[in-house]
């Protein structure tokens, strides 16, 4: 927690996000021990999904136990969960909103995310299963524009363990052990599965590739940025001259500004829209998910909602 907040600013309020679970729990507590040391505010906040029975609850007890660490502020914020690319994304999108929404009110300069390297590990595996390309296979970086996670390098039985030693009851979220989630099946067959074929270690070995992609995966998107404020980014002929990889990024980007949920754009759905480039033969549209459709019309690619297109 003190590494990942070396930079901060005396006075700076530092939010971290709670669900009730272990992972956030010890997260809240390390901050609320760190943060005054450092000269620096400590807030929370959770959000309420409103998914199952008793959420409500589980909310107004989370916001209890983070005011029993002396944070303030704490907020609770209740979102409705729609859209596409799946409950688990659209829960993920309507969170992250939340969180923008609650450091944006309070003034907070960052937001802390209690995930784990186990997490890392299920993220890696997740994005391998799915095609989803160099990116994904990068999991989740330390920081990124407001959010930080500090329990990145850390086992989830560390965090447990943190919450035993502080006498903390954890929130045990039913769906965490529910296997119509693919997460929840990541976690509770595969990995044990691919341990038990190939020894311990596996999801250390995940997290450390992720790692090693990551830097490789920035300096690509860096470029495909620099292709998009260049200007006319989507014209065919522009987007032909891009090395694969560059271009691969610039129309992911643009399928994502859209609408489409990044979680469930895979590599596969890029490779057709950009077969609007480098196959073109006149061909129709590519539906995409979350309801948006590529096209190429006048030497241009265009990312529409099919009622638009």
């Amino acid at each position: 927690m003190r590494e990942s907040l070396a930079d901060a600013e005396p006075g700076d309020l530092i939010l971290a996000a709670c669900s009730g679970g272990a992972d956030s729990l010890a997260l809240a507590a390390a901050l609320a021990f760190v943060a005054p040391r450092a000269g620096l505010r400590a807030g929370g906040v959770t959000v309420d999904h409103g998914l199952q029975d008793g959420s409500a609850e589980n909310a107004r007890r989370v916001t209890a136990a983070l005011g029993s660490f002396g944070m303030n502020p704490v907020v609770s914020r209740a979102v409705t969960v729609t859209g596409g690319g799946g409950p688990e994304a659209a829960a993920r999108s309507a969170r992250y909103r939340a969180l923008e929404e609650a450091a944006a009110d309070t003034g907070a300069t960052a937001v802390l995310l209690g995930h784990t390297l186990d997490d890392q590990a299920e993220t890696v595996l997740l994005g391998l299963a799915r095609g989803s390309g160099a990116r994904s296979l990068s999991g989740m970086p330390p920081r990124r524009g407001l959010f930080r996670r500090p329990l990145l390098g850390l086992r989830r039985s560390v965090t447990g363990e943190a919450c035993a030693a502080l006498g903390l009851q954890p929130w045990q979220d039913p769906h965490n052990a529910d296997r119509r989630f693919a997460r929840v099946r990541v976690r509770l067959d595969a990995l044990p599965a691919l341990e038990a074929a190939l020894g311990p270690g596996v999801a250390e070995a995940l997290a450390r590739t992720a790692g090693q992609l990551r830097a490789d995966a920035e300096t690509l998107d860096d470029l495909a940025a620099e292709r998009i404020s260049a200007g006319s980014p989507l014209a065919a002929a522009s987007l032909e001259e891009l090395p694969e990889s560059v271009r691969a990024r610039v129309l992911r980007s643009a399928a994502i500004e859209a609408g489409c949920p990044a979680g469930a754009l895979t590599a596969g759905h890029v490779e057709k829209v950009a077969e609007l480039v480098t196959g073109w033969h006149g061909q129709r549209w590519i539906d995409l998910p979350g309801g948006i459709r590529a096209s190429r019309r006048e030497g241009h690619v265009l990312f529409a909602g099919k009622k638009e297109s």
